[in-house]
């Protein structure tokens, strides 16, 4: 396995969560069209809400991953509602307690990082892989990165393997009937339609992927 680690202080929390707020606003009517055939609509609009408050909240602050993923979580687990703001909230959140004083960030304290996200979301939801859910995205994910660097592959390209894994695990819902939450009140006619909270999840561990890559590279 790739022994490549990043410093701590190489990347900065400040630049990650900077970079995530871009890619939820920018996606933001994306998310909400895509929610909008099956949901209530609103999932862009909320994510962005959310996002929009951790940019004015972080300021001019400079902070490490962890700080940056405790903003993030502590601030979609209060602000943005609904089931996502509880269930990102608390990703964010156990993710940035697995890195908290962690230097340097290797290969395997990525991976503890993000199992702590998924485990956090799964102990407080009922959804697992074929529901239609986020972790659609999210175990598929982890799965892509560990057999990667168990076949020997560097940090960098474990981590291009797990964005790949969690764009798999996103187009995977559009077969999926969904099983919990509104949706699952469509039966049937919510096949062939792509989960919402899967793809907002793509976009996130996307761009968790490109930043941490970026600087262990």
């Amino acid at each position: 396995m790739s022994t490549t680690a990043i410093s701590a202080g190489t990347l900065s929390g400040r630049d990650l969560v900077l970079a995530l707020v871009d890619v939820i606003e920018t996606n933001k009517a994306y998310l909400s069209e895509v929610d909008g055939a099956i949901g209530d609509g609103d999932h862009g609009v909320n994510m962005a809400k959310g996002f929009q408050l951790i940019k004015k909240r972080l300021g001019d602050d400079q902070v490490s991953v962890s700080e940056g993923f405790a903003l993030i979580g502590k601030t979609l687990l209060t602000d943005i509602g609904g089931s996502m703001g509880p269930l990102y909230g608390t990703f964010f959140i156990q993710m940035s307690i697995a890195v908290r004083d962690k230097d340097p960030l290797d290969p395997k304290v990525f991976g503890e990082m993000l199992a702590a996200g998924i485990e956090g979301v799964a102990d407080i939801g009922e959804a697992q892989v074929g529901d239609k859910t986020l972790m659609d995205a999210l175990v598929p994910s982890l799965e892509a990165y560990r057999t990667a660097l168990a076949g020997g592959a560097s940090f960098p390209s474990a981590l291009g393997e797990l964005a790949l894994g969690a764009d798999r695990g996103r187009d995977s819902t559009k077969d999926l009937v969904a099983k919990l939450g509104r949706a699952a009140r469509l039966g049937e006619r919510s096949r062939g339609i792509l989960d919402a909270g899967a793809t907002s999840c793509a976009l996130i561990l996307t761009t968790i992927s490109r930043t941490f890559s970026a600087a262990a590279h």
